[in-house]
């Protein structure tokens, strides 16, 4: 039996992680279980799956689910993040926390050499060339739960020889792509994804397309390939999550239901896959599959992305810690719309290329760039 521990155990790929885990109980159990706020929905995952390591943010919560369950190890607060990403009593880590707080936990497991499955963007996103080094280094093995790129990490498998032409990423396209992008659009119109159901952030960069920026960087790390090599292709009914196409021009398609569990199910029993009680998509009922370009001066986010990752590693991690400010300022009503783009090419414009050796460095930078984000909204 695998035991998994859950960085994120009460978002909605923690909560799809679990729902595997319940199905699956002869092969997997949640040993460590990691929340942010969500004193309650924690409460409720303890009573189900009996875990051995869990933590929350506040130190006030952490003790009074110690008082309620004394058997178990509470962590909280930064230190305690800590040390529960350190411990190894896990076979594999389920990295799903939200922004660049998954970067260390991320780190830390892939220095102990352990199986990590990646639902993190921003780890790749920042972290690069880092983790991809420390997972060599270590014997770590990184897998991905994001569905494209496990979609791309499936028709790869058995493909080592086979040199790669291109790598078809395949976008939603968000709830704007066939629409006017102004100023006039609301945090609720943002929200209303036609295909995914995700968390506020990472909906929100779906609708500006800096998601499908992300995963570009992520791609390019995880695939070993060239930006160049990366095209972005617009397919609205997510049917087909993502594309190889190989150097004798042959093209291997992964198609599917529009369902996390299965990406996540493949990382958790890697290479072989799992029986999913979901609904399997009919070919006769589908007819025509689309696919067309994205408009890059319309979606100035993926744009950015692209210029970021020519212009060097540091770039990305001020296009992911200004993104990060800018969106959550967004849902809180305090910008507007355009300004997301705007402000991160601003954040861009002023920056110069640093190296970054360690993960302390990266988050030194975060850190700045949030501080710097912060000040540009404020004035």
């Amino acid at each position: 039996m695998k035991k998994i521990a859950i960085f994120g155990s009460t978002g909605s790929i923690g909560e799809s992680t679990l729902n595997i885990i319940r199905e699956n109980p002869d092969l997997f159990s949640a040993i460590t279980l990691v929340a942010g706020k969500n004193i309650q929905k924690l409460r409720n995952q303890i009573e189900e799956f009996k875990p051995k390591n869990i933590y929350i943010i506040e130190q006030k919560n952490a003790i009074k689910l110690k008082e309620e369950y004394p058997y178990l190890n509470v962590f909280y607060g930064q230190e305690g993040m800590e040390k529960i990403s350190k411990l190894t009593d896990f076979d594999i880590g389920v990295s799903a926390l939200v922004g660049i707080a998954g970067l260390k936990p991320t780190y830390n497991m892939i220095k102990n050499g352990k199986t990590v499955a990646l639902a993190n963007k921003e780890v790749l996103v920042a972290g690069g060339e880092l983790i991809m080094n420390t997972a060599k280094q270590n014997n770590a093995t990184l897998l991905t739960v994001d569905s494209e790129h496990s979609a791309i990490m499936q028709c790869l498998q058995g493909e080592k020889q086979n040199p790669i032409d291109k790598i078809l990423l395949t976008a939603s396209g968000g709830p704007f792509f066939d629409k006017e992008i102004t100023d006039e659009i609301t945090v609720e119109q943002a929200l209303n994804h036609p295909t995914w159901k995700m968390g506020p952030k990472v909906t929100i960069d779906s609708s500006t397309m800096m998601n499908k920026g992300f995963e570009v960087i992520e791609a390019k790390w995880l695939f070993d390939v060239n930006p160049e090599q990366i095209q972005v292709v617009v397919h609205r009914k997510s049917i087909v999550h993502s594309m190889v196409q190989f150097k004798d021009g042959t093209i291997m398609a992964n198609l599917g239901p529009k369902s996390m569990q299965i990406p996540i199910a493949y990382a958790l029993n890697y290479p072989n896959r799992l029986i999913n009680h979901i609904e399997k998509i009919d070919l006769f009922d589908i007819k025509t599959l689309t696919f067309e370009k994205p408009n890059l001066e319309k979606f100035q986010c993926l744009k950015l992305a692209f210029e970021a990752i020519q212009k060097g590693h540091s770039y990305q991690v001020v296009l992911n810690a200004a993104n990060e400010v800018l969106v959550d300022a967004f849902l809180n009503k305090k910008i507007t719309y355009m300004q997301i783009p705007k402000g991160i090419q601003k954040m861009l414009a002023t920056h110069k290329l640093t190296k970054l050796n360690t993960v302390e460095e990266i988050l030194a930078l975060d850190k700045k760039i949030k501080e710097e984000t912060k000040k540009m909204i404020e004035n």
